[in-house]
This record gives structure tokens, C-alpha cells and sequence, in this order.
């Protein structure tokens, strides 16, 4: 972050500018701000309160303006009072705090990105352009996303490698998303209009029990996994007595 000069270290052939320098009259942006060692914490405090520092192995005092965007996917106020991310500087970086939530939190957000993602790679690699089936968008809206955006840009790369066509289906999925849907049957039926055929899923007390089980009993959040709509899976369960009462549905 802070470059170095010539001779520092064993390998240091020439000077070079550190990322600050390189910034200067710019932004620079600092990703896991929470993985910092103590040493560089007070070090990034120091150019944070004067905009000043020294390359490795100089004597000369450096000063820039730089404008420092930063992100973590910990709780910085947390960590601050373990001890483990000093107070002065998190005080520092929260000037204007900006709290994304996690994609679980924002599911509406999910088509959009697939897309995105979709065009992007493509692009890339001059490929034909590829679509996503409603099926594979449904287990995708379901999925809780533990690794956020950057899970489902890889599960997007994933699916290119899978998928030799150009719609991209549950099958191509990533075993890890696609696993909790996989007891789920699927029947190809008619959509009512001509020459067009569909996909919705057939219902069965084993799929729709799994389904009540992994939503932990949120019929709607049940719904959307099965890819059926709130009124299909109520019409269901009050035909399946047993398994209304063992979930107490009213």
C-alpha cells in the first residue's frame, strides 16, 4: 500500500510506488478493511489523519489526498470492541456508512444480476447469447446465498461450463444450490397455448413436506421454492388433511 525503494529488501531492484501514491488526487478502494494486521491499522490511521506515510525503507515523508472507499463483510463496531480492530481508526472510515444487505434480504435483486452476469459473460466469451428457464431462476430466488453476489456470479460461471445449449435449466446448476430441490419431480405439461409447452411442478406430500421443513413453515417462502403459487399450495395442503395439521395450517 505503501511501496517501497531501491535496496529496502533482498528483490528490491528499483522503487516503487505503493497503492496511496498511485491514488493520489484520486480514490482508493480497500476490500476486507477488517482483515488488516495491527501494524498497517495504525499505519492507514496515520495517512487517514495527516495523509501522510513512508515507502518501505525511505526516510522521506510522503503526503497525498486521497478519497478512501471501504468494505467488509464483518461487524467492524463488534470487532472494535474485542479489541481486534482499533477504535480510532474504525471512527475514521465510518464517515458515511453505507449498509448493504445480503442477498438472501434482497432477493428481487437476483434476476436482474443473473442477467447482468449472463451478458457479461457471454460477451467475454463470444459466446450465443443464453437465457435462464424459470425453473432455474426459482431454485436461484430460493437459494439462501451464504456467499452473496460474488456465490452467484460463480454459480453464473458454473452453469456457462454446464450448460452446452443456450437455456439454462436446473440440471446445470451447482450441486450445492440445485441439492435442495432435487427431490422435487417436475412433469412437462401444456401451457393452453398452441405449440408452446411449459414446465410446473407436480406436488407430492414428500416434495411439499420438504419444502414446509426448509422454509420452516412460511407457506409463501414454501411456495416459491416448489415454484407454484400460494393458492396452489393452500388448495394442496387442505386436500392433504394430515400434513395440514402436522404443519397447523389454517
Amino acid at each position: 500500500m505503501f511501496g517501497h525503494v531501491k535496496g529496502a529488501f533482498t528483490g528490491a531492484i528499483r522503487d516503487k510506488k505503493g497503492r496511496f501514491e498511485l491514488a493520489d488526487g484520486g480514490t482508493i478502494f480497500l476490500d476486507e478493511v477488517a482483515e488488516l494486521s495491527q501494524t498497517i491499522q495504525v499505519k492507514l490511521l496515520r495517512v487517514l489523519q495527516e495523509g501522510t506515510f513512508e515507502p518501505v525503507g525511505s526516510e522521506k515523508t510522503k503526503k497525498v489526498q486521497v478519497r478512501i472507499i471501504s468494505a467488509t463483510n464483518k461487524d467492524l463496531k463488534e470487532l472494535t470492541r474485542k479489541g481486534a480492530f482499533r477504535e480510532d481508526l474504525f471512527y475514521r472510515l465510518v464517515v458515511v456508512p453505507i449498509e448493504l444487505p445480503p442477498l438472501r434480504d434482497r432477493r428481487n435483486d437476483i434476476p436482474l444480476l443473473v442477467e447482468n452476469f449472463l451478458q457479461s459473460i457471454v460477451s467475454k466469451l463470444n459466446r450465443e447469447k443464453m437465457v435462464i428457464s424459470k425453473e432455474a431462476l426459482s431454485i436461484f430466488m430460493s437459494y439462501s446465498w451464504p456467499g452473496n453476489v460474488r456465490q452467484l456470479q460463480n454459480a453464473i460461471q458454473y452453469t456457462m461450463i454446464k450448460c452446452h445449449g443456450t437455456t439454462i435449466q436446473p440440471e446445470h446448476l451447482p450441486p450445492e444450490i440445485n441439492g435442495s430441490m432435487s427431490s422435487f419431480t417436475f412433469t412437462q405439461v401444456h401451457t393452453g397455448q398452441p405449440g408452446k409447452v411449459g414446465r410446473k411442478p407436480k406436488l407430492s406430500e414428500k416434495s411439499v413436506s420438504m419444502a414446509l421443513e426448509k422454509a420452516g413453515g412460511n407457506k409463501a417462502k414454501a411456495a416459491r421454492m416448489l415454484g407454484v403459487g400460494r393458492a396452489t399450495l393452500y388448495n394442496f395442503l387442505k386436500d392433504n388433511e394430515l400434513l395440514l395439521k402436522s404443519y397447523d395450517i389454517n
